[in-house]
């Protein structure tokens, strides 16, 4: 029994790795295919060493203990696949290399079908059978490890693919992690037992190594990003991963555009360092009310902000919400110009606020992506917010009679830029919240 222990601790040591990732982040595809595979690997060891361990009399059991292998294999190129689907390709063709990990995936597979057809053969030429010198001239040996090496092949192959779309520098780690790992943990499939343990344990260490860095440049980027960046499309790509991100939806939401009136002349009259703190503190009011309401900055650009509220998660009550938004910003940025105003050179805030259907979804290239929304609902709030006074709030009827608010005051129709009939329009007073 004493011979055990080397490889329940290796075990749990994969066990451990398994649930950490897995907690650190449940929600996320690659998480959850990368932590699966490293429970397998647990599993594995832990169930082929007990089984030598006590002697290893049911020879035809050996080969069903070779399963969670098998299916460890096919996670790992899953979590690949996950992976590939998280990183932009730009105009790279990615089928060829999700093609080639599933042929890797289908030849874990035939390891598992060929260790239950022959486990004698397993046995004695395939697991800790490196000590024997003839070994790769067995023909039993290849039947095992072809299959094996045809699926980190594919593995090595696609990380180098992967790698040639230059992700950033998290992924990059963490793939380079996987990549050097992999060895190590092929290699103690068929080396003696007292150093297979050992070499396990380099390639955990080596694996833990690359997704610690990985979590942890992730954390610094999210937290610096997410000062500039929607939590909403973050938690979007998070969860779906890249591929199911950029999709595109076409979907009904209201839009919310803001800018400061006076701004123009104001950043002409003053350093720029003020204007930069301004602005510092105009974003962050606004910002704290979208968040509360659980809309999405899409842009700033300058002093004006756009809004979306129903995109990319969708909000039934959007236009509802898309007022009280309107309602808050008013009240937050008008702190913030009464702050800064000064004699001269006052400050203030107009808002537009339009609903209707428009199609949301990433788009960019390589190296920059962007959430995007396009359609005359985004226009039209930005034309409204043009044309909106000093603490005005100006309404587009689509909005007015999905909120179905009665405390909405009508306006005389606008014509508006852009659109070739005059736009009924409603006011939110001052004092009211939608």
């Amino acid at each position: 029994m004493d011979a055990l222990i080397p490889t329940v601790l290796v075990s749990l040591v994969a066990l451990g790795m398994a649930l950490a990732f897995i907690s650190a982040d449940r929600d996320s595809p690659t998480s959850q295919a990368l932590a699966a595979t490293l429970a397998l690997i647990g599993v594995s060891i832990f169930v082929n060493g007990s089984y030598r361990a006590l002697g290893g009399g049911n020879v035809q059991l050996s080969g069903w203990l070779a399963l969670p292998e098998a299916a460890a294999t096919v996670l790992a190129l899953e979590w690949l696949l996950r992976v590939r689907h998280t990183i932009p390709a730009g105009a790279l063709d990615t089928r060829g290399g999700d093609g080639m990990l599933r042929l890797g995936q289908w030849s874990g597979v035939l390891y598992g079908v060929f260790a239950i057809a022959a486990p004698d053969l397993r046995l004695r030429d395939f697991q800790f059978a490196a000590s024997t010198l003839d070994l790769p001239t067995r023909p039993g040996f290849w039947l095992f490890a072809g299959p094996i090496l045809f699926s980190a092949l594919t593995g090595l192959v696609s990380i180098l693919l992967l790698l040639r779309r230059q992700p950033d520098r998290p992924e990059r780690v963490r793939v380079v992690g996987v990549a050097v790992s992999m060895p190590f943990f092929i290699a103690s499939l068929v080396l003696p037992e007292s150093v297979a343990a050992v070499t396990v344990l380099i390639g955990e260490m080596i694996l833990l190594i690359g997704a610690t860095q990985y979590h942890v440049l992730q954390g610094q980027r999210g937290q610096f990003m997410s000062r500039f960046l929607s939590s909403q499309v973050a938690e979007l790509v998070r969860k779906r991963g890249m591929k199911q991100a950029m999709e595109q939806n076409f979907l009904e939401i209201t839009v919310v555009v803001c800018d400061l009136r006076g701004f123009t002349a104001y950043a002409e009259a003053h350093p720029s360092a003020r204007v930069i703190e301004v602005l510092r503190d105009y974003y962050d009011a606004v910002g704290h009310v979208v968040a509360e309401y659980g809309g999405t900055i899409k842009d700033y650009a300058g002093d004006g902000i756009l809004m979306l509220v129903g995109a990319p998660l969708p909000m039934a009550d959007h236009a509802a919400v898309g007022l009280q938004i309107a309602h808050g910003v008013r009240a937050a940025a008008s702190e913030v110009t009464q702050r800064w105003s000064r004699e001269g050179h006052a400050l203030g805030i107009g808002i537009g606020v339009a609903s209707g259907f428009v199609t949301v979804g990433i788009i960019g290239s390589a190296t920059r992506l962007e959430y995007t929304a396009v359609g005359p609902a985004v226009n039209l709030a930005s034309r409204l917010c043009e044309q909106a006074l000093d603490q005005e709030i100006l309404i587009a009827a689509r909005t007015a009679e999905l909120a179905a608010d009665t405390r909405l005051q009508a306006r005389a129709p606008l014509a508006v830029k852009g659109f070739a009939e005059p736009v009924s329009l409603y006011g939110l007073p001052a004092g009211g919240t939608a």
